[in-house]
Order: structure tokens, then C-alpha cells, then sequence
């Protein structure tokens, strides 16, 4: 069996072995979109072991696979961002609108707009306006996840959280392995010959099982209890929320009075 093989079987059994770990420590209840993003890269990355049995990666086919995959690949971590970042609101989710949900989405798709044009920069020159498009999108959300994992980082103490919470836990895998990829990235743009594509494929390929091992350690432990936000911080996230709920009303009561005058 080759070696590229070889950790296409291994990274499947690591994407396993994580599911059945969320599963198990029902993980699921709280980040339901986390859970369907690895049941769906074990899909995909079997699904595309099948489809390599048949016809080649440079085919019509799997190009046709890969884009289709891969656009389903960006919603689903689109929607992990934001279930991180709202799950992490636990302790004053009641106390804040339920339109902070879209906010924080609103919040995420315009860092990955801003993100998008420095992602260009990334994708190799010689590359075909297909393969550009695919390779512009990934370098965007490895950014992106990048940039969440070192916020999240910097926050961690404002935002009573630590490495036992599985929200930390999640988005350190994701910025390990996207660190990587975005180094591999910028490599690419370097690389002399096709050997060495190659040995950067496998680096961000490896780097993928190490964060399926990190994944696989942590949720064999039990996760710790969520702690309560600081006063300050509970204060600061009330009137921020406070804040969006007093424009919406706002906005309905000009709404309503501009009805009544017409009528």
C-alpha cells in the first residue's frame, strides 16, 4: 500500500474513532454542527478514495467532486465558527437577544470578506482559474479559522475558558491544522518540482492526524464544568445585547408609527 494511502486509511479510522467520541461524551447536544463536520470529512474522504479507484484527480469528474465537496466543506465550517463562538456565550445566552446568533454570523462573514483579497495572495501563479477558485476559497477559511483560534486564545481568561472546554478544544485543532496549511500554501507558491508538492501535501496531510489525535485525547476526557463569566464581562455582554434588542424595538416602533400616519 503507498504511503499517500496509507494515511488516507489512517486519517479515516482518526475521523472515526472522533466521531464516535463526540457521540459518546454527547458532544453532539452542544455543537451539533462540529459533529456533523467530522461525520461528514469521514464521508468525503471516503467518497473520494471510491472515486480515485476510477477515474484519476486531474479528470473532469473528480473536479466536478471536489468543487461540490468543497463548497459544502466552507458552509459547514462557516456554521462550526459560529456555533463555537455562540456556545461560549453559555452562561448569558438567555440574557441576550436571539438575533445575537445572526450578529455573530454577520460578524464572521465579513472577517472572512476582509480575509478573501490577503487569500489571493496565497494561491500559486500558475494555477487554472478552477483550480485557483478552489485553492483561493481553502486559504480564505484557513485564515479565517486561524484568526478565530487566536482570538479565541487571547480571550480565553475574559472569557472563562480553558483547555478542559470543548469549545477551546476544537478551535485548537483547527487553527493547528490551518497554521500548517497556510504555511504549505505559501510553500507551494515557492515549489520548484512536483516532489516537492508532494512532500508539503503530505506535511498538511500529517498535520491533519495530529489534530485528530489532539481531538481523539481530548474527548476521552471528561470535559470540566463551565465556568461563569466575570462581572465585568457579564456586564459589558448584557449591554451589548441590551443595546441590539433597544435598536430593534427601536426600529419596529418606527416601523409601526410610519404604517399608522400612512394609514
Amino acid at each position: 500500500m503507498a504511503p499517500d494511502q496509507v494515511m488516507a486509511l489512517v486519517s479515516s479510522v482518526g475521523e472515526s474513532l472522533v466521531l464516535v467520541l463526540l457521540v459518546r461524551r454527547k458532544v453532539w447536544r452542544t455543537l451539533p454542527f462540529f459533529c456533523m463536520y467530522i461525520a461528514w470529512a469521514l464521508a468525503s474522504d471516503v467518497t473520494s478514495s471510491l472515486i480515485l479507484t476510477r477515474w484519476t484527480e486531474g479528470s473532469e469528474i473528480f473536479h466536478r467532486y471536489y468543487l461540490a465537496e468543497l463548497t459544502l466543506d466552507s458552509l459547514l465550517q462557516f456554521l462550526v465558527l459560529v456555533e463555537l463562538a455562540w456556545s461560549i456565550l453559555r452562561p448569558v445566552r438567555k440574557s441576550l437577544p436571539r438575533s445575537t446568533v445572526y450578529l455573530i454570523a454577520l460578524m464572521i462573514a465579513i472577517a472572512g470578506g476582509v480575509i478573501w483579497p490577503l487569500a489571493g495572495k496565497t494561491v500559486p501563479p500558475n494555477f487554472g482559474p478552477n483550480s485557483t477558485l478552489l485553492f483561493h476559497l481553502q486559504g480564505t477559511f484557513s485564515i479565517l479559522r486561524v484568526v478565530f483560534f487566536l482570538v479565541l486564545s487571547a480571550c480565553s481568561q475574559l472569557l472563562s475558558i480553558g483547555w478542559r472546554d470543548r469549545e477551546l478544544q476544537v478551535a485548537t485543532g483547527l487553527g493547528f491544522y490551518s497554521i500548517v496549511s497556510l504555511i504549505t500554501s505559501v510553500m507551494h507558491t515557492h515549489a520548484a518540482n512536483t516532489d516537492l508538492y508532494h512532500v508539503l501535501d503530505q506535511t498538511q496531510a500529517a498535520s491533519y492526524l495530529c489534530t485528530l489525535s489532539y481531538w481523539v485525547f481530548s474527548f476521552s476526557t471528561k470535559e470540566q464544568e463551565r465556568k461563569e463569566f466575570s462581572p465585568q464581562m457579564r456586564q459589558l455582554l448584557l449591554q451589548i445585547g441590551g443595546g441590539v434588542r433597544a435598536n430593534r424595538v427601536a426600529l419596529t416602533e418606527i416601523h409601526s408609527k410610519r404604517s399608522t400616519e400612512k394609514d
